[in-house]
């Protein structure tokens, strides 16, 4: 499989894994984000709606004491004094003193006969003498005892109400009557009112307003308000759209079911704290999930590369392992074929003797030609013998690769081992010069696998020349060890590369001209033979690596 291939592969299955992960995370979480949300949103107006049930409640039962305070007073006035007591303008005026000193909420108060004249009058302004036969609430007062009017302006033209009381006096009804501070009763309503939209108002059975809304209306205006929605003694509240805003609207029904205590608030107001909650919850996901897929790219794209970086490694050893069963092979047909070579180089070496025996006989001693003859034989006899020096070199090259000891000189191991690479330097003009100590112990070691070093050692200085060079091959003693020094006059390598060219697949070579094994089998083979190999090297001076192997005699551990 290509190069390019495999990495598209993985890129595709990167992208797949990373997006069923991300699905997997990211969609639960903005899930249980928006269920949190809309369970924390439901119970958040659920609690808005009671409270504002809970302002109307409590703001009417505040409205309906007040008024059943008032009514008390004006009851026990009628109770406890008689009707010429209190028609008498100074007796009422001290009356209306005492009653100002203990409460508020009242501004005058006044005695009305039965023929609606009224008589007597403590307050601010002028209504002695004013008949009220032909008012609604006379005849309501008469009819009932006890009433609290709705806000009408009356002769003074100022929207208030009025609380009244009956009394008899021989047989003739007479009614105690106060008004009512609309100052004091508004401001006891709007205490209802909270935040910038909060409105509270009282507005009667008809729809009209009974105390001034705080936005839009006045005192004795319609409402817009649907009554039909606010069942009588129930307290209800919904959202309504009103005025191109959605309410929380609230009513409780007070007063015998005549009036209706209205709270209302702007849901932005309300819901102030939901929405903060809710842009809160939304960055708190988002950073969640900005941080799972950062960390879920990151991870999957490091995964990948380590298994990237894997499986090339795998691919790399893959085809060093089909080389290198190749290798085995080829290492197996050249001694098969160097035996095959042998058996006809024999034959050509015997029939050369024979032929140089019959020359010695006396019919051919008087031959004009029996100097050509003997120099003929004598060439086949060289190359005869040259062919076997190269098949014996390719028999010992071929030879299993498992760590066998056995008597090893070196510098014959590096004679060998030139020979084999000797017409590859002299192809790319590059010439080979030894420098053997010639007096080197012969040593236990494996010739093989030396040969092997020698051979990766050699080739890779003709590799690293390339063309028109120099590699010297030095061999000394040097005390307890045997040094084999290899060095080239070429390019040198990179100090940052110095630290990895044993490592296993590093190579500073071009794609299909080296797997970046070589080294690093040679680097296990000296070690298990108890040696060392280093390098040395300088840019463009060229690099030498040196092998020490341990002076071991043979038969001797």
């Amino acid at each position: 499989m290509g190069l390019y291939k495999r990495t598209s592969i993985y890129k595709n299955l990167q992208r797949k894994i990373t997006l069923i992960i991300l699905c997997v995370a990211i969609i639960p979480l903005v899930f249980l984000g928006e269920t949190i949300y809309y369970r924390f949103a439901q119970t958040y107006e659920e609690k808005i709606e009671d409270q504002v049930k809970y302002r109307a409640k409590s703001r009417a039962d505040a409205v309906e004491v007040f008024l059943r305070e008032r009514t008390a007073i004006l009851a026990t006035i009628v109770d406890t004094h008689t009707f010429d007591y209190l028609k008498q303008q100074e007796n009422l005026a001290q009356m209306f003193k005492i009653i100002s000193q203990r409460t508020d909420g009242l501004i005058d108060l006044g005695i009305i006969d039965g023929a609606g004249q009224h008589l007597a009058y403590a307050g601010p302004y002028n209504l002695k003498g004013l008949n009220y036969y032909h008012q609604a609430w006379f005849k309501e007062v008469v009819s009932k005892g006890k009433y609290i009017s709705d806000v009408y302006t009356g002769y003074r033209q100022i929207p208030h109400f009025i609380i009244a009381v009956r009394g008899y006096h021989e047989s003739q009804s007479w009614i105690l009557r106060a008004t009512v501070d609309s100052d004091i009763f508004n401001k006891l309503v709007r205490t209802a009112q909270t935040g910038k939209s909060g409105d509270a108002y009282i507005i009667n059975k008809d729809g009209v307003y009974q105390t001034e809304p705080r936005f839009i209306g006045k005192t004795l205006d319609k409402s817009n308000l649907n009554l039909s929605r606010f069942g009588e003694g129930a307290i209800v509240a919904e959202k309504v759209k009103e005025h191109n805003k959605t309410q929380y609207v609230a009513g409780q029904w007070l007063k015998n079911n005549e009036w209706l205590m209205v709270i209302s608030q702007d849901v932005k107001d309300e819901k102030g704290g939901l929405l903060s909650t809710r842009n809160v919850e939304i960055i708190i996901i988002v950073l969640g999930c900005l941080a799972i897929i950062v960390t879920t790219f990151l991870t999957m794209r490091t995964i990948f590369r380590h298994l990237e970086e894997s499986d090339r490694g795998i691919s790399e050893l893959n085809d060093q392992l089909i080389q290198s069963d190749k290798m085995a092979a080829l290492g197996k047909m050249a001694a098969g074929i160097a035996h095959e070579i042998n058996n006809p180089l024999a034959v050509v070496g015997e029939k050369a003797g024979w032929m140089r025996d019959l020359l010695e006989e006396e019919e051919f001693q008087g031959s004009e030609n029996l100097k050509e003859y003997i120099k003929s034989v004598d060439k086949i006899e060289e190359h005869v013998e040259r062919a076997r020096k190269i098949t014996h070199n390719m028999l010992g090259f071929a030879r299993r690769m498992e760590q066998r000891l056995d008597d090893v000189d070196i510098n014959n191991v590096l004679n060998q081992t030139i020979e084999l690479l000797q017409n590859h330097a002299q192809i790319n003009n590059i010439a080979i010069q030894k420098d053997l100590q010639p007096d080197l112990p012969i040593i236990a070691s494996d010739q093989s696998q030396l040969q092997q070093v020698f051979l990766n050692m050699i080739n890779n200085a003709i590799d690293a020349i390339e063309k028109d060079g120099l590699i010297e091959v030095r061999t000394w003693k040097d005390d307890s060890q045997i040094v084999v020094s290899v060095k080239d006059n070429g390019p040198g390598i990179p100090e940052e590369h110095l630290k990895r060219v044993f490592d296993p697949f590093f190579t500073t070579k071009e794609v299909g001209k080296g797997t970046g094994l070589g080294l690093s089998v040679s680097y296990n083979i000296i070690q298990k033979l108890g040696g060392l190999i280093t390098v040395e090297s300088k840019l463009s001076e060229g690099t030498e690596f040196r092998v020490k192997l341990p002076v071991v005699i043979p038969g001797k551990k």
